[in-house]
């Protein structure tokens, strides 16, 4: 039988060891996060698209929704998150990420600061296709509606794949893109090879945070 003060003893040498234990147990990730999506060249396209993209993680999956308004009406909108694949922080860009001075934002403009094209929001987001036709339309007011739910380690799996990164959504941008593909834009606006920059044009911009 152990005495009281043996005891005692041995409790007291356990110490350390019960505090590297609570140290090395894991930090509970966040499992809500939204991302308020702000007007990009609304002055140049006539339209100042926002909305809100919320984005919950329940039982190994991710829900997202995304409600939007102002877009330009009766047409479809490629939607994405960006980011970096070496763990920098993705921010929306400002009126500085204009580089060539044309006026516009363009989606080549944007990587410096937003990174690159990584989740689609469409019908297949763990397939990581850029472009398709499973893109939601906005009505003839300018609004739309898009909810999924996808596995979270079906993404992870896409993204280390692809970008050897994780979901790490605290640390991408939403965007939103289009206007009408017979808008006129200035030669000096830049898309991605075989995509009209009337597709790809960023509209709105919005820093995925956890909500509070």
């Amino acid at each position: 039988m152990i005495g009281k003060s043996n005891a005692y003893i041995m409790w007291f040498l356990a110490l350390p060891l019960l505090a590297l234990l609570i140290s090395a147990a894991p930090t509970l990730a966040a499992d809500h996060f939204i991302a308020k999506l702000q007007p990009l060249n609304a002055d140049k396209i006539g339209t100042s698209a926002n909305g809100t993209a919320d984005f919950k993680i329940a039982n190994g999956t991710l829900i997202t929704t995304i409600d939007l308004s102002g877009l330009p009406p009766d047409m479809m909108h490629l939607q994405h998150f960006h980011g970096f694949a070496d763990g920098k922080d993705a921010v929306c860009p400002t009126a500085a990420a204009d580089t060539n001075k044309d006026g516009y934002i363009d989606l080549l403009e944007t990587e410096p600061m937003a990174g690159t094209t990584m989740v689609p929001f469409d019908a297949h987001p763990a397939a990581l296709e850029i472009a398709n036709d499973s893109f939601p339309k906005a009505d003839k007011n300018g609004v739309a509606h898009y909810s999924d739910s996808e596995s979270v380690a079906a993404l992870e799996t896409a993204l280390k794949d692809k970008f050897k990164t994780g979901l790490e959504l605290d640390k991408r941008v939403v965007f939103i893109h289009g206007i009408a593909n017979t808008a006129a834009l200035p030669d000096s606006v830049k898309s991605l090879p075989g995509a009209p920059a009337q597709v790809t044009i960023p509209i709105a911009c919005g820093k995925i945070e956890a909500a509070k």
